[in-house]
């Protein structure tokens, strides 16, 4: 049973500096649906399949169909709806709402919110911040950094030098997102995001010297909250007589949270320059998501010329 995970809803009253018409005293209010709803059909009275855990939205449609109403039949419409018990409702479009709204809400003890955005705006909005509030997630043992505006997830045994890579590239005018833990989130069907744990954000551990602030060393630049998972690299200690990919042509994925994620395994021994390899990588995999993979334009080019070759050698004298 996957993990349900909450969000408190005076984070989104903050985050979107919404109104608070009405709020019940002394209650923690947390959302755990990313769905919202325009609650039309049940206010026309039908509640088949309404969803109380979704955040209902009142725009210019609904605020319509109630103006025209007798009072006492609005408020009929209005009270059987908050019945349901929404986790809250958002008037949008900076329309006034009826005071039967503010009634019912005292009633059943439901928030009742306010915003300026138009509907439209505010749903998409509001959608995109509990899918990342609400994400699943997990947590791995890693480095994260961005290299060119790629987001690479750095893999590997301790003390094969992920951290120092990390400053390196930092130093080489690069950001870091996370060090030892990072959390990764399924923020939709193909997008994972990375960031750091609150405690340890913007920390890198280096051994023999301890822990070291990134942001207060190299500045604002040198750190970043948060970046999508564009590929993993996979740091392994070079063993003698392994044969590696020596052309590039053998795509390796692994999977985090059901997406499988472009990977690469490179091996470490002493004098590799771990740091220009980093680069390299990030701009041969944004190559590859243009559409130009160079190792199979390569390939072709052999073989090609290998063909060329085979018929010219093949002529009757």
């Amino acid at each position: 049973m996957p993990e349900k995970y909450r969000v408190n809803l005076n984070s989104i009253i903050d985050e979107f500096n919404l109104e608070t018409l009405y709020f019940p005293p002394e209650t923690t209010v947390m959302v755990e649906n990313s769905d919202i709803n325009r609650p039309g059909l049940a206010l026309a009275g039908f509640s088949g399949h309404f969803e109380p855990t979704r955040i209902q939205l009142i725009g210019k449609s609904e605020h319509q169909y109630l103006a025209e109403m007798e009072e006492a039949e609005r408020a009929l419409h209005i009270d059987e709806l908050m019945r349901l018990a929404p986790v809250a409702v958002i008037y949008c479009a900076a329309l006034d709402p009826a005071p039967q709204w503010i009634e019912a809400a005292e009633k059943y003890q439901i928030p009742l919110l306010h915003t300026e955005y138009q509907t439209s705006d505010f749903t998409a909005m509001l959608i995109s911040s509990l899918h990342v509030s609400l994400a699943p997630r997990i947590t791995r043992h890693g480095v994260f950094v961005e290299v060119y505006g790629e987001g690479i997830l750095i893999l590997g045994d301790s003390g094969i030098g992920k951290s120092e890579t990390a400053i390196e590239l930092v130093k080489r005018g690069h950001r870091l997102i996370a060090d030892d833990a990072v959390e990764i989130k399924k923020v939709s069907a193909k997008t994972l995001v990375g960031s750091a744990p609150e405690i340890i954000r913007h920390y890198v551990e280096l051994r023999g010297i301890g822990i070291i602030d990134v942001r207060r060393i190299f500045g604002m630049g040198a750190v970043k909250l948060t970046e999508k998972v564009d590929m993993i690299i996979n740091l392994e200690p070079w063993v003698q007589g392994k044969m590696y990919d020596r052309l590039g042509l053998e795509s390796e994925y692994a999977e985090i949270l059901g997406i499988k994620v472009p990977m690469t395994t490179i091996p470490v021994k002493p004098g590799r320059n771990l740091a220009i390899i980093f680069e390299i990588a990030a701009m041969n995999n944004r190559q590859k998501k243009m559409g130009y993979n160079t190792a199979e334009e390569f390939n072709k080019k052999l073989m090609s010329g290998m063909t060329g070759g085979a018929n010219s050698g093949n002529t009757d004298h």
